[in-house]
C-alpha cells in the first residue's frame, strides 16, 4: 500500500475535556456485548464549511471527542484545499488521494453539513463526490456505518440530514436511524468553540452512542452484507470462488 503523509487531519484540542457531558449517565463502552471492541472502531468525520468559526466543524469536533470517550479512533478531514470534482484530471490531487485513504481506513463515518439555501453545502457534496463507489477493486464507503448531522442558522430543519441519508444510501452505507439537527447553532457554542449543555448536545451523544453500537454490531458481517449477485455475475465470481462469505451458512 502507498505510504501517505496525512497533512489534512485536524488536530483535536482538549480531546478528554467534555464540559457538557454528564458522566454519570454516559456509557464508556456503549457497544459492550454487541461484538469485539478490539481493535477500536475507526471513524472518519467530514464537515461542510470552510469558515474560520465553522459550526459544522465544531459539531464534528464535539462528536470526535465523544467517540474517543467511547473508545474509538477518529480522524477529522480538513477539506480546505480539496479541488472541485473533475477540476483536476483523473482526480490526481493530494487532497483527493488523502480523503480516499481516510475513507478506506474507516469502518464508520460522520457527515455534518450546514444547511444553505435549504440544502447541504457544495463543500460537503464535493467531499462525497470524491469518494467513488469502487476504485481499483477497493470500496471506500460500501458496508460502512454512517451518522448524519446538520447545523442551521435559523429554526430547526431536516433538509440537509435528509439529503445526506439519500447520499449515504447511494454510497451503499448503513445509515443509522438517529440523527442530529442543531438549530441556531451560533447560540450553542461558547467563545472557545465548545458546545454548551443542551438537548441538542444530548442528541449528539445519542447519535455517537448509536454509531458505535452499529459499527461494532455490523463489523464482523460487513463483507457478507454487501455481497451481491449482480457483482458476482459481472466479475465472473461463482459462489465457490467467494472466500468464506457463505460457506459456513451451508453447514447449518
Amino acid at each position: 500500500m502507498t505510504e501517505f503523509s496525512f497533512t489534512r487531519l485536524r488536530e483535536l484540542t482538549d480531546p478528554e475535556h467534555l464540559p457538557a457531558l454528564r458522566p454519570k449517565y454516559a456509557h464508556r463502552r456503549p457497544a459492550l456485548g454487541l461484538g469485539e471492541l478490539d481493535p477500536p472502531p475507526r471513524i472518519l468525520l467530514l464537515y461542510g464549511s470552510l469558515r474560520e468559526r465553522s459550526y459544522s466543524r465544531l459539531v464534528v469536533e464535539e462528536s470526535a471527542r465523544l467517540l474517543q470517550f467511547f473508545g474509538c479512533e477518529t480522524r477529522i478531514f480538513d477539506p480546505a484545499d480539496l479541488p472541485m470534482p473533475d477540476q483536476v484530471q483523473d482526480d490526481d490531487h493530494p487532497a483527493v488521494h488523502e480523503l480516499r485513504e481516510h475513507a478506506f481506513w474507516s469502518e464508520g463515518q460522520v457527515w455534518c453539513s450546514p444547511e444553505r439555501h435549504g440544502q447541504i453545502t457544495g463543500i460537503m457534496k464535493s467531499q462525497i463526490d470524491h469518494l467513488p463507489l469502487a476504485l481499483k477493486g477497493r470500496r471506500p464507503t460500501q458496508g460502512r456505518t454512517l451518522a448524519v448531522m446538520q447545523v442551521s442558522a435559523g429554526s430547526q430543519s431536516f433538509n440537509s440530514v435528509n439529503t445526506l441519508r439519500v447520499l449515504g444510501r447511494w454510497m451503499r452505507m448503513f445509515t443509522i436511524p438517529n440523527q442530529s439537527s442543531v438549530a441556531k447553532a451560533y447560540e450553542e457554542f461558547d467563545e472557545a468553540g465548545r458546545m454548551r449543555p443542551s438537548s441538542y448536545y444530548d442528541r449528539i451523544v445519542d447519535v455517537m452512542e448509536e454509531l458505535v453500537r452499529f459499527t461494532v454490531l455490523l463489523r464482523p458481517h460487513a463483507e457478507q452484507l454487501v455481497d451481491r449477485y449482480s457483482e458476482r455475475v459481472e466479475s465472473n465470481r461463482p459462489l465457490r470462488a467467494v472466500s468464506n462469505i457463505l460457506g459456513s451458512l451451508g453447514d447449518r
